[in-house]
This record gives structure tokens, sequence and C-alpha cells, in this order.
């Protein structure tokens, strides 16, 4: 895992037409050949004020998972930031962000 002291990752991936944007301190090549293993997923604090429909639906859809397996060819990119940022979705369509040609 690459895991530095303190280090966040912001991973992005492609999932069935939606690009997600999720914030990691854990990323690194699994041994499931093939795979990205993301682990200890980021998540803001919730203010009963203000809520984001899609950090609460990431947050439902992984908030309990210790580590996620994503293929390598729906990676788009893995940078490492200073701080975390909101975990979003975007639609694939509409997003600047373009993926390889499958053959």
């Amino acid at each position: 895992m690459l895991k530095k002291h303190n280090s966040i990752f912001r991973v992005m991936f492609q999932n069935q037409n939606k690009i997600y944007e999720l914030y990691a301190r854990e990323v690194s090549q699994s041994s499931m050949m093939g795979f990205i293993e993301v682990g200890s997923i980021i998540f803001g604090e919730r203010s009963k004020l203000l809520v984001d429909p899609a950090e609460e639906k990431l947050k439902s859809e992984f908030g309990d998972v210790k580590h996620t397996y994503i293929p390598h060819h729906a990676i788009i990119r893995i940078d490492e930031v200073e701080k975390e940022g909101k975990n979003r979705i975007h639609d694939a369509e509409s997003s600047s962000v373009s993926s390889l040609p499958r053959s």
C-alpha cells in the first residue's frame, strides 16, 4: 500500500457512465491481478445544515468499506494531494475527462 505519513490520494475512476472522485489514505497495486486497491476512504464532516446528495450517496456506497478494488482499465488518474476535497460523482458525458478507447 502507498501509505506515507498523512498522505491523501485523489482517485478518479469510471463506473457505469459516471466518474467517481474519491479521497483516500491508502492506494496500491492489488494482489488480485488487474486491480488497484483503495483503502481508508475519507469522508467530510456531516453538517446538519448542509447535506450534499452526491457525498451522501458515496458514503452509503463506500462508508463501511475497508478496501475497494478498482479494475485498472477503469482508473482515470490517481493524484497525491495536500488536503482532502469533496467526494463526487460526475456524469461521464458532461465531464472534460475522457478514458482510453477499449478494444
